[in-house]
């Protein structure tokens, strides 16, 4: 299934959050912002709260419903005045990269730099247990962290 776990997510990835012109859900729960995405027998459903200082949680789900794949994550911009800048130019290109390199296709590559942004990824474990860092740097200054981790679930 990791193969397969891998493909459907870089496949998700790029079909909500990332996509700029993704499709938004009705909110499951107050003050969230919901991204669904299905192919074959698996569904991809993504929630988070929050802009600035932000937490949310992806679920991977197979046939039935069945939860096979989660990661949490809580990020926050250091420097709110470059919000809309640093989430439009960088970090929804970075994460439309998921895959083009050996990263876990959990979030972006390891890096990317566009003009005088760059962003970084650091990932231990594999899909089935991990947990991960990412930055964004404008110069020498880190502007934006994100943490995350997760891998499968089980009854």
């Amino acid at each position: 299934m990791n193969h397969e776990l891998s493909a459907f997510l870089c496949e998700a990835k790029k079909k909500t959050y990332a996509n700029q012109s993704a499709k938004k859900l009705n909110p499951s729960r107050e003050g969230a912002v919901d991204y669904e995405y299905s192919h074959g027998q698996m569904l991809y459903h993504d929630t988070y709260f929050g802009g600035t200082r932000f937490m949310g949680e992806e679920v991977v789900y197979r046939n039935d419903q069945t939860p096979v794949w989660g990661m949490n994550y809580y990020g926050i911009m250091l420097e709110e005045s470059l919000t809309n800048e640093v989430f439009n130019q960088v970090l929804h290109p970075a994460l439309m990269l998921v895959g083009s390199d050996d990263m876990l296709p959990v979030r972006g590559p390891r890096e990317w730099r566009i003009g005088d942004y760059r962003y970084e990824f650091q990932v231990n474990g594999q899909l089935e247990l991990f947990e991960g860092e990412e930055r964004i740097f404008k110069g020498d200054r880190v502007v934006y962290i994100l943490k995350c981790h997760g891998g499968t679930i089980q009854k």
